[in-house]
């Protein structure tokens, strides 16, 4: 039986005029997802990273700890997951949420001038989540054709890109495990097809997908059901509250 990892991305760096890179925070998160999948001994023969630096920063931060002189794991394990062969998949993207909030926000000229108008609100947070809903409720319609990548295709994208990674696991001699790092939306997706969930749920998942937390799929011979959900065992070790981050 073979299993697949979706991965979230660490904690990107809202704030920052370049969103997609890991914040110090989503650093330690990815280490320390690493260190709890190198001492629960899961094993993984394949990682597949989509093509968000955040993303590729995640797993570099996560498997860093498997390399460590001082760890136990085989070299056979390391060579697996050593970067050389890392698979890209720009299939496993995030969607563009920039040009989402724009689409709807149409009083802003750029997503820097979104940012600076939320960092006046008296509760940024709550503004930013009404904007972001009623964004999202506008592109998952249909009813709008103004966007680089539609609802739709996003939807087609991220399945088509796990039916590529399905299929280099049929093609193995042996069962094997495969770890994808990427981003909510994408996980969300996946999971839709998986559980039912309609296009206007969808998004009460996404919100709830911690960074780094870990979904666990099994891969049967006729279709893949879910083992685990959005799984936070590694931050769960550690006592401080700020560890758990949703964006």
């Amino acid at each position: 039986m073979s299993h697949i990892y979706l991965i979230r991305h660490g904690q990107a760096s809202f704030d920052a005029d370049d969103y997609d890179q890991l914040s110090p925070l989503g650093e330690e998160q990815s280490r320390l997802l690493g260190s709890w999948l190198r001492q629960t001994r899961q094993s993984m023969h394949h990682i597949v990273i989509g093509g968000n630096r955040r993303h590729r920063q995640t797993a570099e931060h996560c498997l860093q700890q498997f390399s460590d002189e001082q760890t136990n794991t085989t070299p056979k394990i390391k060579q697996e997951i050593a970067q050389q062969n890392w698979q890209l998949d720009p299939g496993f993207n995030e969607f563009q949420h920039e040009e989402v909030l724009l689409k709807y926000c149409t009083e802003f000229t750029d997503f820097k001038a979104l940012k600076q108008s939320l960092a006046k609100h008296p509760h940024p947070r709550q503004a930013f989540h009404a904007m972001f809903t009623a964004a999202i409720q506008r592109w998952t319609s249909g009813e709008f054709d103004d966007y680089s990548e539609s609802w739709l295709a996003f939807q087609q994208r991220c399945r088509l890109a796990l039916k590529r990674v399905l299929a280099m696991q049929e093609a193995s001699e042996a069962d094997k495990n495969i770890c994808i790092f990427t981003s909510g939306g994408t996980i969300s997706v996946l999971l839709q097809e998986i559980l039912g969930i309609n296009d206007q749920r969808i998004f009460d998942l996404n919100a709830c997908l911690i960074n780094t937390g870990i979904t666990k799929l099994r891969a049967g011979s006729k279709q893949l059901s879910l083992n685990y959900l959005n799984s936070s065992a590694h931050l769960d070790l550690d006592p401080r509250s700020e560890l758990i981050s949703y964006r």
